[in-house]
């Protein structure tokens, strides 16, 4: 989808149980995952592809440093809303225009599967993480037939880290219904 399809699903795209978390449950499960993958707060991450900053809103919440990068300056205007404290830039995830070495971690939620070169940008991500600094992707292959595997995604991994992390995403309350498809989230360190 091209920058004015994201700008039109902004309006939208919380109603999503996983995109707004708005579920009490919905929400304590990401949130119980993320805090079990993310280093503690005040860790400072990078919410690549951030949307409407959902994710930003709960790990603001939770004592994090958020900035958040994605192409829709609509997303971006939402999140900014959403979440004040955090800071929001409209650019490409491939290249965000943040500074290198800063982070404790890297986040990005159905991000990689959509990159035009996803070594080239897993390569780029990995330069924005502080040694020993994790990025923590979380992705899958839909029932559309788009996206990426865990074995695709663990092998992407490996070319900019030793050791990956895959976790399944199976259970209905990080989506808000039963699903058939692959999800999972991929954790690999910068060493």
């Amino acid at each position: 989808m091209n920058r004015d399809a994201w700008d039109q699903e902004a309006a939208t795209f919380d109603d999503e149980p996983d995109h707004g978390l708005a579920s009490p449950e919905v929400r304590s499960a990401w949130r119980d995952l993320l805090l079990s993958v993310l280093p503690t707060a005040p860790a400072r991450v990078a919410d690549l592809g951030c949307g409407t900053g959902t994710l930003a809103r709960l790990l603001v919440d939770e004592g994090y440093a958020v900035d958040g990068v994605d192409f829709s300056p609509e997303m971006v205007a939402r999140a900014r809303t959403k979440v004040p404290e955090a800071r929001f830039v409209t650019a490409d995830a491939v290249t965000p225009p943040l500074d290198a070495g800063q982070y404790y971690a890297v986040l990005c939620r159905h991000v990689l599967w959509a990159m035009e070169d996803p070594a080239a940008a897993l390569a780029r991500w990995f330069d924005l993480l502080k040694p020993g600094g994790a990025a923590v992707l979380v992705e899958g292959r839909w029932s559309t037939d788009v996206g990426l595997t865990a074995a695709q995604t663990e092998q992407l991994l490996l070319t900019v880290s030793t050791e990956v992390q895959v976790i399944p995403l199976s259970r209905p309350d990080y989506w808000g219904k039963d699903i058939t498809d692959e999800r999972y989230l991929a954790k690999a360190y910068r060493v």
